[in-house]
């Protein structure tokens, strides 16, 4: 039995559909991570998923951020179920959509308190990338929301797959 285990393992390492990590798959995280808006994935109150599509941002030490309204739906499963994912990434003008890479990344959301220093400088560095936001980043209904990554994935293209 203990043969069977071993390679049984060793044949799950061998069809392991992810590849290391490396400086290619980094750079293209990063090129992804410069897009302006990204899917969120939420759960609401009663369970059921929910889709939406966000401004995002990166703060000062390069973490996923945004600014969200209490009037959204969104918000309030943040508020409700903090679990949530960001799709990052946009298909091409051409080809199959499928082959374009794109970035999943599974977080935690925290809102950020209004007034807080973390919440000057969170506004300071999303209104460096946001320019228009200034419209409405004060509004008292607004909130600033940090995406914590707990981990991710990368599927840079047909057959090309990893874990954060």
């Amino acid at each position: 039995m203990h043969g069977a285990k071993l390679c049984y393992i060793v044949l799950m390492q061998k069809n392991d559909p992810f590849r290391p990590m490396d400086d290619e798959a980094r750079a293209l995280i990063a090129t992804l991570m410069q897009n302006d808006h990204a899917a969120l994935a939420v759960t609401r109150a009663d369970g059921t998923p929910s889709v939406t599509r966000i401004a995002l941002a990166l703060d000062a030490g390069g973490t996923p951020i945004t600014l969200v309204s209490d009037l959204a739906m969104h918000t309030q499963a943040l508020r409700t179920a903090p679990a949530c994912a960001l799709l990052i990434g946009e298909p091409g003008e051409k080809g199959d959509p499928l082959t374009h890479p794109r970035l999943t990344l599974h977080c935690w959301a925290a809102f950020v308190t209004q007034g807080s220093d973390a919440h000057t400088e969170m506004r300071a560095q999303y209104l460096k990338q946001c320019p228009k936001a200034k419209l409405y980043v004060d509004f008292a209904d607004f909130h600033f929301v940090r995406f914590e990554v707990v981990d991710g994935l990368l599927n840079a293209g047909f057959g090309k797959a990893y874990k954060l």
